[in-house]
């Protein structure tokens, strides 16, 4: 008898404890919780997986893109039996890399984009390069943290433009088309003059740790969301920091391929 009973004592606080574990898990999929931005800015930075997103407008694929990390790449090179040395991202700091391409409209040759951005170990940024082509035209992008400006070079059949815009400039969309186009943007578009103080400060990030069905499965995520220039911008990241989806305005969107499916 006594042997039974501890049996069923043993089988029941089994049951219960993975009952609520499992509610935990799956049985609570509506909650939402905020979580510190800096938390998932730190998920994405050491993602150790590649996120390789299809691209889409509305219904219709456009293209793809890949975010990857330099950890992602370094843990990728260790022996999978050993784990990986401690300060990784201290001797290495961090870097992260965006590259793809989509097709625009009617344009038979499609947009690429290549870019990359350094950290320090402290996840301040150092440097970023942008590179994007399309039908015969390149542009570059490059910038210093030490330097707070933006150097733009814009190459094709027509030949070499190259600027160099402030950071308060690109904060202020009127004052960063005069400086690709000059004031002649003022006439074509009617804009404000350059003293109207058009700039504002940048909207903060609202992140929620929650979850999403992804197939059959509901999966703990990062859902991160801002607004700017009355355009909404949401993103879905893994707990382990890879990017599921994003959302753009124009109906744009970048998923992985498992989001759609049943």
């Amino acid at each position: 008898m006594l042997t039974r009973l501890t049996f069923f004592a043993i089988a029941a606080f089994w049951l219960t404890m993975n009952g609520l574990l499992w509610r935990a898990e799956y049985g609570s999929h509506q909650d939402e919780t905020p979580v510190p931005i800096e938390l998932v800015w730190r998920k994405l930075l050491t993602a150790p997986d590649a996120s390789s997103l299809s691209v889409y407008q509305n219904r219709d694929r456009m293209g793809y893109c890949e975010f990857s990390t330099s950890i992602g790449q370094e843990m990728a090179a260790l022996d999978a039996d050993r784990p990986p040395p401690e300060g990784l991202a201290a001797r290495a700091g961090y870097q992260v890399h965006l590259s793809g391409n989509i097709a625009l409209g009617d344009f038979t040759n499609r947009l690429k984009f290549d870019g990359h951005l350094n950290f320090a170990n402290t996840r301040a940024w150092r440097e970023v390069s942008l590179r994007i082509t399309a039908h015969g035209t390149a542009v570059e992008i490059h910038s210093f943290a030490t330097n707070p400006s933006v150097h733009l070079k814009i190459t094709s059949d027509g030949g070499v433009v190259e600027r160099d815009l402030a950071f308060a400039d690109l904060q202020n969309p009127n004052a960063l088309l005069r400086g690709l186009v000059g004031n002649v943007a003022d006439t074509l578009l009617g804009l404000p003059s350059l003293a109207t103080p058009t700039a504002a400060p940048l909207p903060p990030w609202r992140a929620i740790r929650t979850r999403v069905k992804i197939g059959t499965e509901w999966v703990p995520v990062y859902q991160v969301e801002t607004e700017l220039l009355g355009a909404n911008f949401s993103a879905d990241i893994s707990t382990l920091g890879e990017i599921l989806r994003v959302g753009l305005p124009g109906g744009i969107s970048a998923r992985i391929d498992e989001w759609g499916k049943p």
